[in-house]
Order: C-alpha cells, then structure tokens, then sequence
C-alpha cells in the first residue's frame, strides 16, 4: 500500500445520495472505533487466531471500501484470504500495515 491515502468526498456522498449527515455519521462512527480495530486486528494476529483475524481483515476491508480506500481494501482483502486457510505465518508486516492504513485514513478524514 505505497500509494497515500487520499479522499474522494465528492464520490462517497454521489453513492450516498448526497446524504451530507449520513456521511458525517459515517466518519464519526469510522472515528470511534479505530483504535479498537487496530487493537482487534493486532490481538488476532498474536494469539495466532485464524478465524479471528480473517473476521477482523473482513471488517477492515469493509471500513476502507467504505471511504473508496481501494488498496487499503484489497490488502485487508489479502490478509483476510490467508487467514481464511490458514496461512497466518508472514502476516504481520500486513497487520502493521492495515493498523497503518487505518490511521491514515482516519488522519485524513479528521482534516477533511
């Protein structure tokens, strides 16, 4: 996930029909929970929980897609995938990351 993080607000309120509260509502739920996303993801990982952390990759993915984080998305996508068959051996860096991507997004929503 080389590429920065960069919000496309226009987009996100096209798909929610202009629903500027809805939105808001979004970003402060996002908001929130991301520390308590960072920390589930983090937790999974280490207690070599398969089935955790793809439910957790699962979430993130979603939380990205959300605010059109597509390489976010799809690395969270990646991890889930592994997790689902087992294959947590490597994982961390993609952890970090994902913990990484997740902060991104909120810092740049907090400024937005």
């Amino acid at each position: 996930m080389a590429a920065a993080f960069v919000l496309n607000k226009a987009s996100i309120l096209e798909r929610l029909g202009g629903d500027e509260e809805i939105y808001a509502v979004m970003v402060s739920m996002y908001l929130a929970d991301i520390e308590n996303n960072c920390a589930a993801l983090a937790a999974a990982y280490a207690a070599d929980d398969g089935k955790a952390l793809q439910r957790e990759a699962h979430t993130i993915k979603g939380l990205l897609a959300t605010f059109s984080d597509e390489p976010g998305a799809a690395e969270a996508h990646r991890v889930e995938k592994a997790a689902q068959a087992g294959e947590l051996a490597g994982l961390g860096d993609a952890v970090t990351e994902l913990q990484g991507r997740l902060r991104e997004v909120a810092a740049v929503l907090r400024a937005g």
